[in-house]
């Protein structure tokens, strides 16, 4: 089970490194392995040669030599002038020069045609609506993603999959009747959404209560000193 959770992980890696590459125009994305430490090194010198530019051209020799037994130091000083965030692990690491290239390459501007393009290409992958502000639909991808394909989702895939009889939205009673049947519609769908928000704001008071009770019940608990046992 562990092993082929493993493999989910590392093809889903994967699949996500190749992407990105080919979104920033790498010629032999389709053949990237990043568990090749010749492909993983070939790569990190493309990005910084096309992309990043952190060195000059002649600065650039220890990360050309990418057959070097001194490579890994050289990329390890390379991750520290770029000010890479992750010092421990090579593909998180690479993970993070792609995505600064990606940021470079779109110059910081939401509102370049070509990442407004981007967008809407990802909510179409994902068949998500795509919603006249580009934002939006990026912060539509950005909520399906975090809660249907994260980790335990991923391992686990039918906890997310709703089943049973669809609710009828279009036949309940909202309290209230509009002229135009799909603005009323409309109205209906938010009305149910605001009660899902108020549900889940009940549930996370509902935790942070137990939580205090937790910590008041201990009878170690001193209130007035605020600390917990001695």
């Amino acid at each position: 089970m562990y092993l082929n959770i493993a493999k989910l992980k590392c093809l889903k890696m994967s699949t996500m490194f190749k992407r990105r590459l080919q979104a920033l125009g790498y010629l032999e994305w389709k053949k990237v392995n990043i568990n090749d430490p010749q492909h993983f090194r070939k790569v990190v010198l493309w990005l910084e040669d096309q992309k990043i530019r952190q060195y000059d051209i002649q600065d650039r020799k220890d990360l050309r030599n990418i057959k070097s037994e001194y490579w890994p130091k050289a990329f390890a000083k390379y991750c520290m002038d770029v000010q890479c965030p992750i010092f421990d692990n090579d593909v998180d690491q690479l993970e993070w020069l792609i995505g600064c290239a990606i940021w470079l390459e779109t110059d910081n501007d939401i509102e370049n045609n070509q990442f407004q393009e981007g967008v809407y290409s990802v909510a179409k992958l994902l068949r998500i609506p795509q919603h006249p502000n580009h934002l939006v639909t990026l912060k539509a991808c950005s909520k399906l993603v975090q809660r249907r394909l994260n980790s335990e989702c991923l391992r686990n895939p039918n906890s997310k999959i709703v089943r049973g009889k669809p609710f009828p939205i279009m036949n309940c009673d909202p309290g209230f009747q509009l002229k135009k049947t799909a603005v009323e519609n409309a109205a209906k769908i938010l009305a149910l959404l605001y009660i899902q928000d108020i549900r889940n704001l009940q549930t996370k008071i509902n935790e942070v209560i137990v939580r205090v009770q937790n910590i008041t019940a201990n009878p170690k608990t001193d209130t007035k000193l605020g600390k917990v046992g001695k």
